[in-house]
């Protein structure tokens, strides 16, 4: 009988570093699609409020408390990282284990906003784009989450199946711009 060896799309703590930019592949942890019921919104964001201290985000925005965040996904949509799932919340939204599907790189670091202009159309200005916004968008033609973690620190969520693909693109990026400076 085969067995099957479950082995994450990037290995943890992979590293690249130059021009002011630092990529690194880091664990997604557990991931949660939220997607609440119709007319149950008001009671999905009662239980995350209660029970995970956040707040169902806005359109474009990121909810954060100390153990967990809820990004903004689409439509009446979020992705609750972190812990797991409130119980409660099943009762009132459709809730699907997103963990193994998608690959987390953080891009930080003086550099990461003229790399991240060279592979996404968004605005990512720091006056546009700052700390708590997160966007769907295009990464190098790669359908990925951006979200802006700081003022200079960006997680981006791509699908696991294309890890390997954005990781060599953002890299390729890095050492575009290290080589311009």
């Amino acid at each position: 009988m085969v067995k099957l060896i479950a082995k994450p799309p990037l290995e943890t703590g992979l590293l690249f570093e130059a021009g002011g930019a630092r990529l690194l592949a880091v664990d997604t942890g557990r991931l949660t699609s939220i997607a609440p019921y119709a007319g149950q919104a008001d009671a999905v964001s009662q239980v995350l409020l209660s029970e995970h201290g956040l707040v169902f985000p806005a359109p474009g925005r990121v909810s954060h408390s100390e153990a967990a965040r809820c990004v903004w996904w689409g439509r009446a949509q979020a992705m609750l990282a972190g812990p797991e799932p409130a119980a409660g919340l099943g009762a009132c939204a459709a809730l699907t284990d997103q963990s193994d599907g998608w690959a987390m790189l953080v891009l930080e670091g003086a550099g990461a906003r003229a790399v991240l202009s060279r592979l996404t159309p968004l605005d990512i200005r720091a006056r546009v784009f700052p700390a708590g916004h997160t966007a769907r968008t295009e990464l190098a033609h790669m359908m990925a989450s951006v979200t802006c973690a700081g003022p200079d620190r960006f997680e981006l969520l791509v699908m696991r199946s294309m890890a390997q693909t954005a990781w060599h693109a953002l890299e390729t990026a890095v050492k575009s711009i290290a080589a311009q400076g």
